[in-house]
């Protein structure tokens, strides 16, 4: 049986998800947030991780009659949860439709049903109600701060025990919040959405964040991340890279941003690809030289400009394809916002699962990442990356005469099918010093063993 209708008012949070405010009145009838969900008629069962426990970012549906239950059992009128529960009132084909007098509850992935969930500050929620209990929320990845307590709130979708990270030793984490709201404005006024703002500087950033192992002049990102993992997070380095990564770099992703969106910025990429008289964009140019020194780090201008094929090469040119007037049709092409699916960052939980099974994985079945040190790995990304730029740039060249137009096709293609010989040259090395059999790995590239051990061998004496 429900708990008397409004004996106890519980108050629900913005954005709070259905889920945790079910699980916050049982608390405060003394229940068992197990045992109030048995008022409702369930039409599924409760999402679960792979280990089998609770996800913290299951969601509810109700149907209207559930809903009225709710508002009855929390003592808040339903106009008033329907403005603070992002899930109110959606639809779901588990529930029944019509006038159906049994109140039925459906559950959800929070994530599918109105966009990213966090964990909230306990400490504001005692603030706000009395009682330090676990909140979950509808909460943008650019709004994870609580700078009241010093905290960045993490994902509720990854399965580990972590609802936030120690903000007080970086003031710089908590600044960078304040910050965003002037890219807010700015993406505002110059018509581009703020998560799509946000999303394009993250790839940005987080594709940096991958490839810092290499960078032996970054020391910024170290610092953060053993604050905030407690002081030393050596123990377990690779967890704390996955955990820590989106608070460790907020600071430079909203610099990202607000570089960007910057027109002063979009003039430097144009004038380094030549404005008027088109040229490959150089190494040294002044618009990642800028962008380097907007990110504190002066030295990361030629990293960034030769990094080809990720998010900020793509922006770049957009940007200059939007000046020149050229590239088709208004679409992706055209849009320096558009994120392409292969640059969006793999999200705290995917990077956990995929942790979890390295650390499963004996012997000679070691993931990728557990066999190959992450030099050569983020060598043989940048050779691929390389070859699929040397690609698409090919779309570019197919008009003038035709003895131009087939002389600069056969350049790009020769150069496109170097780069990629030695992407795959990278990745056979890579395998044979993980200890794969070489004849396994002469099958896979379809040579006899004796041509790819000559081959190999005659790459590591060129250096490569």
């Amino acid at each position: 049986m429900p708990p008397p209708p409004g004996l106890l008012r519980t108050a629900p949070l913005q954005g709070e998800t259905t889920s945790s405010l079910i699980g916050r009145i049982a608390s405060r009838y003394g229940l068992e947030a197990k045992a109030l969900r048995s008022c409702w008629h369930w039409r599924n069962y409760q999402p679960r991780h792979d280990g089998g426990g609770a996800r913290a970012d299951a969601e509810v549906l109700l149907n209207a009659t559930g809903r009225q239950l709710l508002a009855a059992v929390c003592g808040v009128e339903e106009d008033v949860l329907a403005r603070a529960l992002p899930s109110w009132g959606q639809e779901d084909a588990k529930l029944p439709a019509g006038e159906d007098r049994v109140p039925a509850a459906a559950w959800r992935i929070g994530g599918a049903v109105a966009g990213p969930v966090a964990f909230g500050c306990r400490l504001c929620t005692a603030r706000r109600t009395g009682t330090a209990v676990r909140v979950v929320r509808y909460t943008p990845r650019w709004e994870r701060v609580c700078g009241r307590h010093g905290r960045w709130l993490l994902d509720a979708d990854a399965n580990q025990p972590l609802e936030h990270l120690d903000l007080r030793g970086l003031p710089e984490v908590v600044a960078a919040q304040r910050r965003w709201t002037g890219a807010v404005r700015r993406a505002a006024g110059a018509g581009a959405g703020t998560e799509r703002v946000f999303a394009l500087a993250q790839a940005v950033v987080a594709r940096w964040w991958e490839q810092a192992y290499g960078w032996e002049r970054e020391t910024i990102w170290p610092r953060r991340l053993h604050q905030v993992a407690g002081g030393d997070a050596g123990g377990d380095l690779e967890r704390w890279r996955i955990v820590g990564r989106d608070a460790v770099v907020f600071p430079e992703v909203v610099a990202v941003a607000d570089a960007l969106l910057d027109p002063a910025m979009a003039e430097l990429v144009w004038a380094d690809s030549g404005a008027g008289r088109p040229r490959p964009l150089p190494a040294d140019g002044m618009f990642c030289r800028r962008l380097g020194e907007r990110v504190s780090r002066p030295w990361l201008g030629p990293l960034a400009a030769t990094d080809l094929g990720g998010p900020l090469t793509s922006w770049m040119a957009a940007v200059i394809r939007l000046r020149r007037g050229v590239g088709g049709p208004p679409g992706y092409d055209n849009d320096p916002w558009w994120l392409r699916q292969e640059h969006q960052p793999t999200t705290i939980a995917g990077q956990l699962r995929v942790l979890g099974k390295e650390k499963k994985a004996p012997g000679s079945g070691r993931m990728w990442r557990a066999a190959v040190p992450a030099e050569q790995r983020m060598l043989i990304t940048r050779a691929i990356e390389s070859a699929e730029e040397q690609l698409l740039q090919l779309r570019g060249v197919q008009t003038g005469p035709t003895a131009d137009v087939a002389q600069q096709l056969l350049r790009n293609l020769h150069h496109s099918a170097a780069l990629i010989e030695n992407a795959w040259k990278r990745t056979a090395l890579a395998a044979a010093n993980a200890g794969l059999p070489l004849e396994e790995i002469a099958h896979w590239a379809g040579m006899p063993a004796d041509t790819l051990m000559s081959m190999l061998a005659a790459g590591q004496e060129d250096g490569g």
